[in-house]
């Protein structure tokens, strides 16, 4: 992802002030929450009982949100955000600072980057790189919450080919003891060091200015950046950067996991649509089947009903691949299992409007087997699309459908806020 000949200028990662709990420990670790994107109803109601103060009344406005402003959600979001710095419940930082930001998954594995506020750049100088579609629904809905706060609430998650001395900064703060430390639900541990030192943030401005990076997560976050920032065309303000998290991916890379599909059809009548262009295998077990899906070379899925009802979807015939994906076909996207599944299966073979009514997603198999199981549909298990596939398809100016990765841990939302009104 490192290529100097794209553009004269590549990224521009600043310090800012930063706004973060003033607890610490488990209190912190009460008061922090997964990205919006992935926070059921319930989710919410058991992180606002874990802490009052948790983050996602912030993120995921309500009623009670709601109910400070007159109704507007949105302005109640600016109204506790506001309150809680007035009450000391949020600190601002007293000097503008980069960042290093680590999550520690149980069983010890490490992702770890630096936060700061990045430049903004439309996907044509090719220095941030989108690789999936994005839905109006939530950039609109992520804009005016944005608009109302004046406030980067979430980061971004960016990665790219690092070494330097960006990646040599990173590595460097493991003897030392972290700002703030805290462990959220599902065991990750979250450490975040300060780096207010010139020379330091220096040495990674140079290092970053011949890179280029690819979104990780966060598409609809950054398409809201640029939404505010084409708001405000022709003036300068915080609107012209945006909160993010930059990991390198040679030394301290997350893990890319697939995010499933559940399609509101009945598992019969898609197996048997599906049977006419590929190969199915015998009804089997989930395990079973997704066993076989990983050794599979080429195209293949899992069409799943419940646990113990699934088959397997291989060989789908190359010509139905090639007149659905047209000049596509032969790109680094016409070679992905997601594109051929939603281009190819979804659209054409199962005759079906891709919209998020016709096909959700499902952030692991439990989820997609329960959600198939309550709605009578059917379950669409996938593999993962391989990094540097997902790298391929940026560079090559083209877009995955949307929500096709799922990059794991992912940074824990109220770490870190950049508010407007600090920069």
């Amino acid at each position: 992802m490192t290529d100097p000949t794209t553009t004269a200028r590549g990224l521009s990662l600043a310090p800012f002030r930063a706004t973060r709990f003033s607890v610490a420990d488990a209190d912190l670790g009460s008061r922090l929450s997964p990205p919006y994107d992935v926070i059921s109803d319930a989710d919410r109601a058991r992180l606002v009982k874990s802490s009052p103060s948790n983050v996602v009344r912030l993120i995921l406005p309500e009623d009670d949100e709601a109910s400070l402003a007159g109704g507007d959600r949105y302005a109640g979001a600016k109204a506790l955000l506001d309150g809680w710095v007035a009450d000391g419940t949020l600190a601002v930082d007293d000097e503008p600072a980069l960042f290093v930001y680590e999550m520690q998954t149980p069983d010890g594995a490490a992702t770890r980057g630096l936060l700061g506020a990045v430049e903004l750049r439309n996907p044509d100088d090719a220095v941030i790189l989108p690789h999936e579609n994005t839905m109006a629904g939530p950039v609109s809905d992520r804009l005016a919450l944005m608009s109302a706060t004046e406030a980067n609430l979430e980061p971004i998650y960016l990665v790219y080919d690092g070494g330097g001395a960006a990646s040599e900064l990173v590595a460097s703060v493991s003897d030392l003891r972290p700002v703030s430390e805290a462990r959220t639900p599902d065991g990750v541990t979250h450490r975040l060091w300060t780096v207010t030192d010139a020379a330091a943030q220096a040495a990674v401005a140079a290092d970053l200015e011949s890179r280029r990076a690819l979104i990780a997560d966060g598409h609809h976050r950054y398409a809201t950046y640029r939404q505010l920032q084409a708001d405000h065309a022709g003036t300068s303000g915080p609107w012209t950067r945006g909160l993010t998290l930059l990991v390198d991916t040679s030394s301290y890379g997350p893990q890319v996991h697939p995010i499933h599909r559940v399609v509101a059809q009945p598992w019969d009548q898609l197996v048997e649509h599906t049977r006419t262009v590929a190969t199915v295998s015998e009804p089997m077990s989930v395990t079973d089947a997704t066993n076989l899906l990983a050794d599979v070379e080429g195209f293949a899925l899992v069409l799943a009903s419940s646990p113990a009802h699934a088959v397997l979807v291989s060989a789908l015939a190359p010509e139905v691949i090639e007149g659905a994906l047209g000049a596509v076909v032969h790109t680094p996207l016409g070679g992905l299992d997601i594109t051929v599944l939603h281009r190819v299966l979804v659209e054409q073979v199962w005759q079906l409007v891709d919209t998020v009514d016709n096909v959700g997603y499902a952030h692991d198999v439990d989820e997609a087997l329960a959600a198939a199981v309550a709605t009578g549909g059917t379950a669409v298990l996938v593999r993962p699309t391989p990094v540097q596939a997902v790298a391929d398809v940026a560079a090559a100016g083209l877009r995955m459908p949307r929500k096709s990765t799922l990059f794991t841990p992912k940074p824990a939302s109220g770490m870190v806020i950049r508010r407007f009104a600090d920069q």
